[in-house]
């Protein structure tokens, strides 16, 4: 509802800037404009004048997004800083090993469904292009798994072939680890990977945040990489009871693993957007304010001008009766 009288009022406050007549036209209307002072100081006054209350309502508008976004980061906040412990043990039991060279990588790219949030999105954006071109190869298969709108408006104009998956509309309503941990099983199920490198923006504050990388290997991955010595090496000093195989509990470790990291994922992504939100609408009602003020001394001194120009006539029609 904001988001549309922001862009209903910027079209208003554009109007008397864009004109359907050529330049010819408009500069004659100026000239013939110019030949009558009083019809042109009214009309100049009454522009200056619809740009202010298009600025005014702008920014009331910005101010507005601005305590929705505060009260949304406050509601959001406290879920991913308590989420963070879901992920935190299975780094610990099997690593997170960015540099892993594998045959089939999946990125899965987190962004917002909806924009005015800064360069958020564009971050994660950058990010999984530059993954995707560094596990490309000629005997490699990399795909995107998008959720969100804005990054599949980005990645789907030059990437639409390595697009595996696409989810939106996330944010709509809250999100619960249950729904997060139904998404990853879906992803799974839709996707054959080696590696999964999950892209998105770690909160940090309000005015800062950090792209972030978290990559969750497949079972047959991890097993060789713990056979081989490797980062992994420590797994097989655990021992496994019950009547399980080791490949069936590294599969079920994989998909916990998954479901956890991208439901922290998910909610530090939401935190970041709605901190860039805060950060876009302060720096746009201050702009506005700017604006604002620039208009008023505008609009000041063109009424000024056309007291004195008023007087000036009067003055002058009098002296010449006089004389």
């Amino acid at each position: 509802m904001a988001m549309a009288a922001l862009r209903r009022e910027g079209r208003r406050f554009a109007a008397p800037l864009i004109s359907s007549q050529p330049m010819t036209a408009i500069r004659s209307s100026l000239i013939a404009e110019e030949q009558t002072p009083l019809g042109l100081r009214s009309i100049s006054t009454q522009v200056v004048r619809n740009r202010m209350k298009s600025v005014k309502n702008i920014q009331k508008i910005t101010k507005a997004m601005k305590m929705v976004a505060a009260s949304k980061l406050r509601a959001i906040q406290t879920g991913a800083e308590n989420s963070r412990g879901l992920w935190q043990p299975f780094t610990a039991l099997l690593g997170d090993v960015p540099s892993v060279d594998v045959k089939k990588n999946v990125i899965v790219t987190i962004s917002s469904d909806k924009g005015l949030c800064g360069g958020i999105n564009s971050t994660s954006v950058k990010i999984s292009k530059a993954i995707h071109k560094l596990t490309a190869g000629p005997e490699k298969e990399t795909k995107y798994v998008i959720l969100g709108e804005k990054a599949k408006a980005q990645l789907i104009r030059d990437s639409r072939k390595d697009i595996e998956l696409s989810i939106t509309e996330l944010q709509k309503n809250p999100l619960n680890y249950t729904q997060v941990s139904v998404l990853a099983d879906d992803i799974l199920k839709n996707v054959e990977y080696d590696a999964l490198r999950i892209v998105f923006n770690k909160f940090h504050s309000v005015v800062s945040f950090i792209p972030t990388m978290s990559t969750v290997l497949s079972p047959e991955v991890v097993e060789k990489e713990a056979e081989s010595g490797g980062k992994l090496g420590e797994l097989d000093s655990y021992e496994i009871e019950g009547g399980e195989t080791k490949g069936e509990i590294l599969q079920n470790l994989a998909e916990f693993q998954f479901s956890c990291v991208l439901f922290n994922a998910i909610l530090e992504n939401a935190c970041s957007e709605q901190g860039a939100r805060m950060s876009a609408m302060d720096s746009s009602s201050r702009n506005a304010g700017e604006m604002l003020d620039r208009l008023t001394l505008t609009y000041n001194r063109t009424r000024q001008a056309s007291i004195t120009t008023e007087l000036i006539e009067i003055i002058s029609g009098a002296s010449a009766l006089e004389g």
